[in-house]
């Protein structure tokens, strides 16, 4: 987003110093806090922090930037002396203090409002059907809101992407704590509402100072998963599971073939089936090897012996003696 900064106040006390209050939000490329002088160098401006438990803390003096302070790769002097800081965040929020020593009865003291916006820590999901509140709060640094705009009219305000306030609309619901300068929204999520702009003002005496915009995008999760189609693997592994049952059946096929043939000879015999599953060896680490031996998919093997028992008492093979042998065996 384009740097935004707004003047609200400009107030000059009686002892001569003049006080400004600066209005800009989290994000801002760039801030400008100007100076109240005329000198055209500035070897005697400092600049001074105030905004957090460390107390005041010297930014510039005499025009030189201090080396051991944090933000110092944000920090810069205009030409005119003014104080730029690069990438506002809230934590840039407070008072700054630009004193001249050429001009020792005069300070401009600065003071730097941070407007932010953001979900509610507790949201874990953003889809039609879900209560969604969004926090809007003005930074300020030391004094309640009240205190430093005594007689300013300062509001937050709600509005859509056509800028109509959403207070009017009862869909909405909207707390304000105008002490701490904050104010929430809370409404239900339709599906319309996915990639709606909804945004936060700073307004004085009904004039627009600053403001934060905040689109709504839906999770991942509240878009219907498609379904997905078994690929060519899956049929695969099917397939090879079936394979020992189409085994087994053809066996059991085969057996009851040997049987009425044997009684059709009037050749009672005796079957004898070892049906021990033949578990082949691990292919070879080399996949060559498989392709060449034509070995795709596991197969389990079993031996069928058919034999006679019809001439037991004889020693020796008669030429009218009727034996029938079958065999399936597994490759080697």
């Amino acid at each position: 987003m384009l740097g935004l900064m707004i003047l609200c106040s400009l107030l000059t006390d009686a002892s001569g110093q003049t006080h400004l209050h600066v209005f800009s939000r989290d994000g801002d490329e760039n801030v400008n806090l100007p100076c109240d002088n005329n000198l055209t160098v500035c070897t005697s401006t400092s600049w001074a922090y105030n905004g957090g438990s460390s107390g005041t803390v010297t930014l510039f003096e005499k025009g030189m930037k201090k080396n051991d302070i944090k933000r110092r790769e944000r920090l810069s002097l205009g030409s005119d002396c003014s104080l730029n800081i690069y990438k506002v965040t809230t934590e840039d929020h407070g008072v700054y203090t630009c004193r001249q020593y050429e001009k020792t009865d005069t300070d401009t003291t600065v003071y730097l409002h941070v407007l932010h916006v953001s979900p509610s820590s507790t949201q874990t999901e953003i889809r039609p059907g879900r209560s969604f509140t969004l926090s809007c709060q003005l930074y300020l640094y030391g004094y309640p809101f009240d205190s430093l705009f005594p007689s300013e009219r300062i509001q937050l305000v709600w509005v859509n992407k056509a800028g109509v306030n959403l207070r009017s609309d009862s869909r909405y619901q909207i707390s304000s704590s105008p002490h701490h300068c904050i104010s929430t929204l809370t409404t239900t999520l339709l599906h319309e509402d996915d990639n709606t702009e909804w945004t936060c003002q700073v307004t004085k005496e009904n004039k627009l100072k600053t403001s934060v915009r905040y689109t709504v995008t839906y999770s991942d999760a509240s878009t219907p998963a498609t379904e997905s189609t078994p690929g060519i693997p899956a049929v695969t592994a099917a397939l090879a599971a079936l394979l020992p049952l189409i085994a087994l059946i053809a066996l059991i096929a085969l057996c009851l073939i040997c049987r009425k043939r044997a009684g059709a000879d009037n050749n009672p015999a005796q079957v004898i089936s070892s049906l021990t599953p033949v578990t082949p060896a691990p292919p070879p680490a080399d996949d060559d090897d498989d392709d060449a031996h034509g070995r795709t998919e596991d197969v389990a093997y079993a031996e069928v012996i058919i034999s006679t028992n019809k001439f037991t008492e004889r020693h020796t093979v008669q030429s009218d003696d009727k034996v029938t042998y079958a065999a399936i065996r597994g490759a080697e």
